[in-house]
């Protein structure tokens, strides 16, 4: 196939990129050009769907695999330059559409996000217009941008509903977070319940789903995340621990002393929602509880948490850059340890 890939060298899109070219398929990219070395050996086209799109113009893919649509007006632009030459879109969405993540197994029916209608027209203006990041409405943007896509290609639309994607070069610094502190080693600080159940999918799984559903022309909406069993946060961590080899105690605390203490869920603790009280905002706490059902059926597999931890631990050891995006500081979590130990003094006597 010729496959259109909207962005292409970083994550996903890089995932997708190597996935294509193992198969056979005449990829081209579509971005900035801000990391054109990533892939020298791929027709890379320089643009912006904010900006000019010319270089898509008079052009025929049978493919395209949209992985950095954020709002409705670049959808527009692509769709007003490729028109109907596209028989497949592909479209990465996100688990964020959903409402909250209040119930457990959420299924693709669920309530999804919205904005105002008396906002609607200001909020997609000022985002268009770049005074607003599309990342203060992601959820309900996405949401917008799954249906202008339909609009333009009904029924040859395969929308993936995505959870949190891990493996290496994931700039999220998420899992890369926890390998990478795992294998310092020590005493470390983990709030909630070891049991506390969490859903992440390696970037290569989704990539291989996705040109297998592609290929046999699958249109529809689908979550995808995994595992395909429950995983807990006491699981992962142990894999880590067994993968880099090191000396590393987990200290788990409650989700009240986190929150006493100011800890930041997801921010300063990637993976961590807590269970028992509401995030700020919320009325209810949430769940990290995704169906995935529909896209198993559809013969979504995974390859082993070991072999994903092992290779994110790899990527870690090789990255030049020492600055992460996530992540609680070390001088935080010595006070947390402190903090812990006089609770547990004060306890014992």
């Amino acid at each position: 196939m010729k496959v259109l890939i909207l962005g292409g060298t970083r994550f996903l899109g890089k995932a997708l990129v190597e996935e294509g070219l193992k198969r056979g398929h005449e990829i081209t990219l579509f971005n900035r050009g801000n990391n054109k070395e990533v892939f020298s050996e791929v027709e890379q086209l320089i643009g912006d769907r904010d900006g000019d799109v010319s270089q898509l113009e008079n052009r025929k893919w049978d493919v395209v695999m949209d992985t950095c649509g954020f709002a409705p007006h670049q959808m527009k632009k692509i769709a007003a330059v490729l028109g109907k030459t596209i028989d497949h879109y592909t479209y990465i969405s996100s688990i964020s559409v959903y409402k909250d993540w209040v119930p457990s197994n959420i299924s693709e029916d669920y309530h999804l996000q919205s904005i105002p209608h008396d906002r609607l027209k200001d909020i997609l203006k000022d985002v268009e217009e770049g005074r607003m990041s599309p990342y203060e409405h992601y959820g309900a943007l996405k949401v917008l941008c799954e249906a202008e896509a339909e609009k333009y290609w009904p029924g040859r639309v395969l929308h993936i509903r995505a959870g949190q994607l891990v493996g290496p070069f994931d700039y999220t610094d998420r899992l890369p977070y926890w390998v990478q502190r795992v294998a310092e080693g020590g005493k470390i600080v983990v709030p909630g319940r070891p049991e506390r159940p969490i859903q992440l999918l390696d970037v290569r799984d989704i990539a291989t789903w996705v040109f297998d559903m592609v290929q046999k022309k699958k249109a529809g909406t689908f979550n995808v995340t995994g595992p395909d069993y429950e995983l807990s946060m006491e699981e992962l961590l142990n894999t880590c621990k067994a993968v880099a080899n090191r000396d590393a105690e987990f200290v788990w605390v409650d989700e009240q002393f986190a929150s006493d203490h100011k800890v930041q869920p997801w921010s300063e603790m990637p993976l961590w929602i807590p269970e028992h009280f509401p995030l700020e905002g919320e009325t209810e706490p949430w769940k990290m509880s995704i169906s995935i059902k529909k896209a198993l059926d559809a013969g979504l597999s995974f390859r082993s948490l070991e072999e994903t931890i092992r290779d994110v631990y790899q990527w870690e050891r090789e990255r030049q850059d020492s600055k992460r995006k996530t992540g609680i500081s070390r001088e935080k979590e010595r006070q947390l340890l402190d903090a812990c130990f006089q609770k547990e003094k004060s306890e014992t006597f």
